[in-house]
Parts: structure tokens; sequence; C-alpha cells
């Protein structure tokens, strides 16, 4: 049976000085979540929003919040995400000596829980918490900054983990320079989520942008 794909536009691309009437932007143009990138500056080399900026934005969207710590450490902020409203929290394999217990702690708080690998990370890594996810991300860039170009040597990692997954009700999700050009690839290789920053918020169209990646998704599922 053919995979449902999720689309799910980051608003790390959008404009920030008007997220609110971004974040109903792409709901309304058919975003199917809302991609919540929180940076910290040390964990990555970038600076984002904290949990009072989600939980802003929350009235804005009934979507799904998918929200994906690249902070480290994660630990003592997952509460309060959340409690701002996210309803899936995905934490780095990278950022903590924990992660078993930081994904208790995301189920206990009564949300999704998701786990990320940069490019250098095997998907061995996640090997021992197979069962507390909720999510995988793959990180086919190196985190920190959007825009940047699709590492392909991610794509083995893909199919890895969908193999890993089997017949668990896990979603596997890329992050990085997705688009119309890569969503193919991506769903071949056995994703099911994409997220898409500069790709859905680079000229205004965002209806137009996510049915292009939406449609160039399906020829993925088809191979």
């Amino acid at each position: 049976m053919a995979r449902e794909i999720v689309i799910a536009p980051s608003i790390l691309s959008a404009d920030f000085a008007k997220l609110g009437a971004e974040v109903e932007a792409i709901d309304r143009d058919g975003g199917d979540w809302v991609h919540l990138d929180v940076m910290d500056g040390h964990f990555v080399p970038n600076i984002t929003f904290g949990p009072n900026v989600v939980a802003a934005l929350r009235p804005h969207s009934k979507k799904v919040f998918d929200t994906h710590l690249m902070i480290a450490p994660c630990d003592p902020y997952l509460e309060a995400f959340a409690k701002a409203g996210s309803d899936i929290i995905t934490v780095h394999a990278e950022a903590g000596p924990h992660l078993d217990r930081s994904l208790q702690h995301i189920r206990s708080l009564g949300k999704k829980a998701g786990v990320s690998l940069t490019p250098s990370t095997p998907e061995s890594a996640i090997e021992y918490v197979l069962d507390k996810l909720d999510l995988v991300l793959v990180m086919t860039v190196n985190p920190g900054f959007g825009g940047q170009t699709f590492i392909p040597a991610q794509l083995d990692k893909i199919r890895a983990i969908r193999k890993m997954i089997g017949e668990r009700p896990i979603h596997l999700e890329v992050d990085g320079g997705v688009n119309v050009n890569t969503a193919a690839l991506v769903v071949e290789a056995g994703a099911d989520a994409l997220v898409a920053g500069s790709a859905v918020f680079k000229d205004g169209d965002y209806a137009e942008n996510i049915a292009a990646i939406r449609e160039a998704a399906k020829s993925g599922v088809a191979a």
C-alpha cells in the first residue's frame, strides 16, 4: 500500500517579521505539518527561537506542530516546548548522553517522540530506541542554516532506516535541500515526511510550491 506523504513547511525560511501570518498561510495553502526549527547557537551555529514563540504561534494553526530541537542539552527544555503546544518533539541523538531517557520524557509529557541524525551519524545510533519512537528525522544537510545543498549520500541511510522501521508506525522524515528535484529521491528511499523551507517560501506562492513538491514526491512512491 502506498505511503501517504506529509509535507512539513519549515518556518526557518519564513518572514520572521510576520510569523503568525506565515503559519496561517502554509496551513491554508496545503502544508500538512508546521515544522519548527529550534536552534541554540551552541549545538548548531545559529539561533532561532524558543518555546515562547512556539506558544505565540500555536493559535495560528491547528495543524501538527513538528518541533525539531537542535539544542544541547535538550532535556531541561522538553516540558516547556510541550506546554507551548508542540505535537511532535524531536531531539538529536548527538545532543546528549541519555537518548532513551529523553524520549521517555517526551512521551511522558503526552507528546510524540522523534530523534534526528546529522549526516555523519550512522543509523545504528537509533537501533535500541526504536520502540520509543514516533518519528525519525534524517538530516540531508548539516543542521544550522536553511538553503543548503542536499547530500546524496544520505539516501543510503534513509533506505537503511526504512528497513529498520519495518512495519512499526514510525514516520521517516527528511530535512535539508528538499525540493521538486529531490522529493522523489527521498520518498523512493523510504521517507514519508518531507520538510521544505526555501522550496516553499522562495517566491511567495506557497500553495503552488507545496503542490509541486507533493506531486514530485508521488513519483517516488510509484517507484
